[in-house]
């Protein structure tokens, strides 16, 4: 098997460069089949990272007609390579710009770049009369009319997202440069918008209506990321020496649309993994905005509630400069994913959101945990992995006890999420979940319970949390006999530890931690 292995292609987003330079490829040419015959104008959200970037390079490479590179693959035949496209490319996803002069600076070159590639001479100065003429003139000079491909739309917004004056001034840079869309119809054959936000077509791209946004569309759904059988025969010279149900676990999960969509890997992920051979969260440490987590700090996110977020589309989609859901910007940057659809009225669709994998849910909620007051936060992992790897549930209780009085008095006075009493129950999931825990939320609510299991070592801990004024009162431990949660999982045939805690919102502390522990087979 080692002879048919190949070079990983991480980081590399140009076609060319793939194909001719034996590397691994994941045939992604029936997707752009379907996509080039269907419409004319296209718009796909995808997370960073996750292969938008050599998408558009495919679909430069096969308009520009370079027939070579598709031997093999599935549109090879299907396509009439005596039909060649100018083709024009602008990619934002190059550094970060903050002013309006800057983005104006950068578009001009951008367009610069394009004008000289194609070998035309312009006479507007403007950044819309410079791109309108651009556009004219490349459908004159060719012969055809003219594929406009747009990587990274958004990135200029969402890197000054938390500054929503200067944001505002960067969408109005940027929709002076993709208003010129609308009425270059005449010479436009194809025209794909991809980033990692959806904004609203009246704030960004002023009267293109008939921009067809298929983020959502079931045909759509793998066309970026890696799939169970990608995994399992393109890559499979790779597979020797990991566990290929951890490999699922961590990276896999990703869906746009329900779970009659399938579900795709991120490729970074997965060529990382592949290459050093050992699990760690390589898209988390490499793409995740400071912007989200410092959204989700002020909004006070209640985070049981992350992996069963209930929602609906216009909530889903919902991103703009003055108005961004949490939801929707969970979603469309990739840290939820869409875990059921269910449309109760024909029209009327609510959709369920939740992490998509391991990586995913053990690194959010660790990269939330200072914001949820816990200070040192790799230090109390650390010590709360000792106490559940040597089953001590005693030493666990004075760990729980330490880790909640540490909790600065300014963080309860402060943070929004002291509003309700459920700030308790965040601080004790995403403790648990961050160190990678198989942690399972039953009943996530903003009323300060949270039931969750904890599958670890051989055995099962269920947690009842609740919040009492002063004293203990012995309830925690009680409703969990009482509802019976135990019995689902005594099939399990593992030890089973039944922990009552409660916490007391007068002196900030947990004053009850009770344990019960019913035996192998009970």
């Amino acid at each position: 098997m080692d002879s048919h292995r190949r070079k990983l292609p991480i980081g590399i987003q140009t076609f060319s460069d793939i194909r001719e330079g034996n590397y691994y490829y994941v045939d992604k040419t029936p997707h752009i089949e379907r996509l080039v015959n269907q419409n004319k104008y296209y718009f796909l959200s995808r997370p960073r990272r996750f292969g938008k970037s050599l998408l558009l390079d495919t679909l430069r490479c096969l308009f520009e007609g370079r027939q070579a590179l598709f031997e093999g693959l599935y549109i090879h035949d299907k396509w009439d390579w005596q039909q060649r496209y100018p083709v024009i490319r602008i990619s934002f996803s190059d550094g970060v710009i903050h002013s309006r002069e800057g983005l104006d600076q950068h578009i001009h070159e951008l367009l610069g770049g394009e004008i000289k590639r194609l070998g035309l001479t312009l006479d507007n100065t403007t950044i819309a009369g410079r791109f309108r003429e651009l556009i004219q003139l490349a459908h004159q000079q060719y012969g055809q009319p003219v594929v406009v491909l747009i990587d990274e739309y958004d990135k200029p917004i969402l890197d000054n997202i938390l500054v929503p004056e200067r944001a505002r001034e960067l969408r109005e840079g940027l929709k002076n440069l993709y208003s010129v869309l609308k009425d270059a119809d005449p010479h436009l054959h194809f025209v794909l918008l991809t980033g990692v936000s959806k904004f609203s077509k009246v704030s960004l791209f002023s009267g293109l209506n008939n921009l067809n946004d298929i983020t959502l569309d079931a045909p759509f759904s793998t066309i970026c990321g890696y799939t169970d059988e990608d995994i399992d025969t393109v890559f499979a010279p790779e597979l020797s020496g990991l566990d290929r149900q951890e490999i699922k676990h961590w990276y896999n999960g990703y869906r746009w649309g329900g779970r009659e969509t399938t579900s795709v890997y991120n490729p970074f992920d997965v060529l990382l993994l592949f290459q050093k051979r050992e699990f760690a969260p390589y898209w988390f440490e490499s793409a995740t905005p400071t912007f989200l987590v410092d959204i989700l700090k002020q909004r006070g996110v209640f985070t049981p509630s992350l992996d069963h977020w209930e929602t609906e589309y216009e909530l889903l989609s919902q991103f703009d400069v003055d108005q961004i859901s949490t939801e929707g910007l969970l979603f469309q940057t990739g840290y939820l994913t869409i875990q059921q659809v269910e449309e109760p009225l024909r029209g009327y669709r609510q959709y369920t959101l939740g992490f998509p994998n391991r990586e995913v849910e053990t690194s959010l909620n660790h990269a939330l945990l200072p914001s949820l007051g816990v200070e040192n936060a790799p230090r109390e992992r650390r010590t709360l992995f000792r106490h559940l790897s040597q089953h001590d549930l005693a030493g666990l209780e004075v760990h729980l006890k330490a880790l909640y009085a540490g909790l600065p008095h300014d963080w309860y006075r402060n943070n929004p999420i002291a509003r309700y009493e459920g700030h308790y129950a965040s601080v004790f999931y995403s403790h648990f979940a961050a160190l990678g825990l198989d942690v399972t939320v039953e009943d996530a609510s903003h009323h300060g319970k949270v039931d969750m299991s904890v599958d670890f070592g051989g055995q099962l801990y269920l947690f009842e949390f609740k919040v009492v004024e002063q004293l203990p009162e012995g309830k925690a431990l009680e409703q969990i006999k009482h509802k019976g949660y135990a019995d689902k999982h005594r099939a399990s045939g593992k030890p089973i530890h039944l922990i009552g805690v409660e916490f007391s919102s007068a002196r900030r502390q947990i004053v009850a931690f009770e344990v019960e522990t019913l035996p192998k087979g009970a």
